[in-house]
């Protein structure tokens, strides 16, 4: 087995690897000032956005839950992998050779890396069958559907060929083992050994957010096949259904630019949206619409909590109008509120799904239908209201009941006073008779967010603490200016800012670190070389300070800002001394002329070092 990559590899490829492609990979970045990004953080659930991105730096920091590292802990976290694993990926991408400390050749120990790899070849494999003789049958499917062999190539869809071990023999031959290909769900284990998972069936490839194919479904297109309709992967070390979402890979682009997303109920589906010009389709793989499915596409959406309603994105569900659509509508609206996002639904006209409303009724019914959908909570009381009978007492008061959490889960009052008053009307009663129902539904649930309930604090506690007395506020911003920019405060400054007196013990531990890295102030990694000089319990905090946010939009402004508050702390130190020297001229009095000479020698130079510095 080869022994360790060597660091000067490892340091190598952290400098050609961008840092902002990679987080945004998963996170919708946006500029937060000079040398700054920041987006939702992809290791909680939040609201507003805390999770930052400094590209020169090349780390993250999440001042909501901590989270902190560089591009490949990122990497590692998102995908599962090893460190090994992740560098040797990182390194095949970039085409990069690595070293070993043995100086012996790569084995190849990724796991993961092997699996993904196996579903590329699969998938290679059935794209290349589609346009055989022998896939005829979902040749055929697709042309009826308004797919040419164009469309197939855009989305990947391929063909399995009926034979049991076809795709086996096909990438045995490539070098792939039966346990990879076992572990990656292309082959399923029988009484008589391992056999292709997918026989005679259209082939749809499920990509990850950063386009790695992860697994398959299968469209059934005979008769003569008795399973299921669809036949997906099973679940994988690469595929987890409940965290994939089709299409997303294509869409999440266009998505992120337009704040919108459409969520469909099928493959096909995504296609003829995405065909239409709807690129923001997404659909789930062979399961409902759930929680870990809104984590990830609140973080391609920069979905982030406001009081404007106006200003936040929408989230466009589609559903049949038969019982299992309003099924997976209603299992829709009880995650509805982990959205920050306004969600809406759109239901085809006759009963037809996207992608056979495109097929009659042509690409601009499928945009017309997602650009004028209902809202959900509409759609929801419309539901509600339905299900009783209303020419009763009894089917009016039940169907108040049923409407009231829905009303009260409405966070925009406006909104919900107005849905009031339309509930009030489709039942025959009195607006004050259903906010008093309202008002009976208790408060909301716990965990639901509001604005604040259930959300993660927005930054890190070691920060908020220090806020408590402008001294404390002053010691951090100058020793967050001294991480992040010491070659814009210039050596001399820098130094002067090192040896200031500090209050606060752990800032003061932070400020001997950076006393200590000095000879490293014009590396960019300045900040992780003063993490390890100091105790590793103070290196968080030096993580924190060297991401904080720096107040200002311009190179200009960071200047004269870094310079400042340095020059503060600074001013404040001279200030210090200035007293301790005055205490000292006094006790020593006129018994020691040369002593009080010295003393007023040092008072003067202070006090043209204070000038020198206002001046600047």
């Amino acid at each position: 087995m080869a022994g360790r990559i060597r660091r000067e590899d490892i340091d190598e490829l952290r400098a050609r690897i961008s840092i902002v492609d990679v987080v945004g990979a998963h996170v919708t970045l946006k500029t937060a000032g000079v040398g700054s990004m920041k987006g939702l953080c992809p290791f909680h659930d939040e609201r507003s956005p805390s999770f930052h991105v400094r590209p020169t730096v090349g780390r993250y920091h999440c001042f909501g839950c901590g989270e902190d590292g560089d591009v490949f802990q990122f990497a590692m976290a998102m995908d599962h992998t090893s460190f090994t694993e992740t560098v040797e990926r990182f390194a095949s991408q970039l085409g990069y050779t690595l070293h070993y400390e043995d100086g012996k050749p790569q084995e190849e120990t990724s796991g993961r890396l092997r699996l993904l790899e196996a579903s590329r070849a699969a998938e290679a494999y059935f794209r290349e069958q589609l346009v055989t003789p022998a896939a005829a049958l979902g040749q055929r499917f697709l042309g009826e559907r308004g797919f040419d062999l164009a469309a197939a190539e855009r989305f990947g869809v391929g063909f399995a060929p009926s034979s049991f071990e076809s795709l086996k023999q096909h990438l045995r031959g490539r070098g792939f083992t039966e346990a990879e290909l076992l572990g990656a769900g292309l082959l399923s284990e029988g009484q008589r050994g391992s056999y292709d998972r997918f026989r005679g069936r259209l082939i749809w490839p499920i990509r990850d957010v950063a386009g790695a194919t992860v697994g398959f479904g299968a469209r059934r297109l005979s008769d003569d096949d008795k399973g299921p309709k669809y036949l997906n992967s099973p679940e994988t070390p690469i595929f987890r259904k409940s965290q994939v979402l089709y299409g997303l890979d294509l869409a999440k682009r266009d998505i992120a630019r337009g704040h919108e997303a459409v969520v469909v109920e099928g493959y096909t589906d995504v296609m003829a949206c995405h065909l239409a010009g709807v690129t923001t389709a997404v659909a789930t793989c062979g399961t409902s619409f759930g929680v870990d499915h809104i984590k990830v596409l609140r973080r391609v959406l920069g979905d982030v909590s406001t009081t404007d309603t106006r200003s936040l994105g929408r989230v466009v569900f589609t559903f049949d109008p038969d019982e299992a659509g309003q099924k997976a509508a209603a299992r829709t609206f009880a995650e509805e509120q982990r959205f920050a996002a306004q969600t809406f639904v759109a239901v085809p006209p006759g009963g037809l799904d996207p992608c056979d409303l495109r097929l009659e009724r042509g690409d601009d019914a499928v945009r017309k239908l997602v650009q004028s959908p209902r809202p959900l909570f509409e759609f929801m009381l419309r539901r509600i209201v339905a299900e009783h009978d209303l020419e009763t007492v009894e089917g009016r008061v039940a169907a108040m009941r049923r409407a009231a959490p829905v009303l009260q889960s409405i966070r925009d009052r406006a909104l919900a006073d107005g849905y009031t008053r339309t509930v009030a009307g489709w039942l025959g009663v009195t607006p004050e008779e259903v906010r008093s129902a309202v008002r009976q539904a208790g408060p909301r649930p716990a965990g639901t967010p509001d604005g604040a309930a259930g959300a993660h604090p927005p930054a890190d506690v070691a920060l908020k603490q220090l806020e408590r007395d402008p001294a404390s506020r002053l010691e951090r911003d100058a020793m967050s200016a001294l991480l992040q920019q010491p070659a814009v405060l210039g050596r001399e400054l820098a130094v002067r800012g090192a040896t200031a007196y500090i209050a606060n013990p752990s800032l003061a531990v932070v400020r001997d670190g950076v006393l200590a890295s000095l000879d490293a102030i014009d590396r960019p990694d300045f900040s992780e070389q003063v993490a390890q000089a100091v105790p590793s319990e103070i290196v968080p905090l030096v993580r924190t300070l060297a991401m904080a946010p720096i107040p200002q939009s311009t190179n200009e402004g960071v200047t004269a800002y870094v310079r400042g508050i340095v020059g503060s702390l600074v001013d404040r130190d001279i200030l210090r001394r200035k007293a301790e020297l005055l205490g000292s001229l006094q006790r020593i009095g006129p018994a020691d002329p040369e002593g009080s000479k010295r003393l007023q020698e040092q008072l003067m130079e202070l006090e043209r070092e204070r000038r020198s510095l206002r001046s600047e």
